[in-house]
C-alpha cells in the first residue's frame, strides 16, 4: 500500500490529562504525525509526552495567529485547563483570523451528587468571602496561582496542596503539600482527618485525577466551596479523545493509507 503524504501539523494546546492521552493515542496509531503539544509552561517539571513540545507564550491571539500562518498549521485542538481564562478565547480569535479549524477538548464537569454539600460560587474571590468570619481549617485544591487571595482572610488555617512551590503572597497560616495526581479516596479521606479539615475549596476542573478529594469530602460530611469554571468561546467541543480523534480524521489531520 501506498501512504498519503503526511498532513500539515497539527498544534495541541495542552496542559492537562486530555492533551497527554491525545498525543499518546496520535502516536500510538499514527507514528510520524505532523503534530506539536503547546504547554505555557507554568509547571515546573511536567511529564514527557508522546509528542514533540513548545513550551511558551505567543504573544495572544495575534501572535498565535502569526505562528499558524508560519507553521502552516492546519488545525488545533485547545485541550487546556477547564480554568484557563485566556487562551481558549486567543485560540478561537487567530484560528478565525487564520482560517484553522479549532476543536475544543474539555473533560465533564463533576455535578453534585446526594451527600454532596457544595457552596457554589463563582470565583475565586467568591470563595474566600464563602468561608466565612470564623476560624475554619480550610483544604484549599485550587493549584499555587491564586493562594495569595486568602490572605485575605487570615483568620483561617490553611492546608494547600500543589504541585510546583507558589510564588508571592500567600496567606500567614499555610501548610503546603506537594503532589500531583491522581490520587485514591481513601488516601483523601485520611489526609482530611489527619489534618482536621473543615471544608475543602475546591475548582469545578473535572475528571478522574481529583475527582477522589470530592468522594472524601462527601464520605467525611464536610462542605464544599465550589468554583465554578468561566466562560468558553462558542467553538465545537467534544468531551473525549475518541471523540477528538474522529473530528481530526474528519478534517484529514491523520495520515491514511491507500489501498493497493
Amino acid at each position: 500500500m501506498d501512504q498519503i503524504p503526511p498532513p500539515a501539523p497539527l498544534l495541541i494546546l495542552g496542559g492537562t490529562t486530555e492533551a497527554a492521552a491525545l498525543a499518546a493515542r496520535l502516536a500510538a496509531d499514527h507514528p510520524g504525525v505532523a503534530a506539536t503539544v503547546s504547554l505555557a509552561g507554568r509547571t515546573q517539571a511536567p511529564r514527557p509526552l508522546a509528542l514533540p513540545v513548545r513550551i511558551g507564550g505567543f504573544g495572544g491571539a495575534e501572535g498565535l495567529a502569526r505562528f499558524l500562518a508560519a507553521s502552516g498549521t492546519r488545525a488545533v485542538v485547545d485541550a487546556t485547563h477547564p480554568f484557563a481564562a485566556i487562551m481558549p478565547f486567543n485560540a478561537a480569535e487567530a484560528c478565525l483570523s487564520a482560517g484553522v479549524p479549532l476543536l475544543a477538548l474539555r473533560r465533564p464537569e463533576w455535578r453534585q451528587e446526594e451527600g454532596d454539600r457544595w457552596i457554589a460560587v463563582g470565583s475565586v474571590a467568591e470563595a474566600v468571602a464563602a468561608l466565612g468570619h470564623a476560624s475554619r481549617r480550610v483544604f484549599l485544591t485550587i493549584g499555587r496561582q491564586e493562594l495569595a487571595a486568602f490572605a485575605a482572610a487570615p483568620q483561617h488555617a490553611y492546608l494547600a496542596r500543589v504541585i510546583d512551590p507558589p510564588e508571592g503572597p500567600r496567606p500567614p497560616d499555610l501548610t503546603l503539600i506537594r503532589d500531583r495526581g491522581p490520587f485514591e479516596v481513601e488516601a483523601e479521606a485520611d489526609l482530611m482527618r489527619r489534618e482536621a479539615v473543615d471544608i475543602v475549596v475546591a475548582k469545578n476542573a473535572g475528571g478522574e485525577a481529583t475527582a477522589a478529594k470530592i468522594t472524601a469530602a462527601r464520605r467525611l460530611g464536610l462542605p464544599v466551596v465550589m468554583v465554578s469554571r468561566p466562560a468558553k468561546p462558542g467553538v465545537p467541543t467534544v468531551l473525549t479523545v475518541d471523540e477528538a480523534m474522529g473530528w481530526l480524521a474528519d478534517h484529514g489531520c491523520l495520515p491514511t493509507l491507500r489501498g493497493v
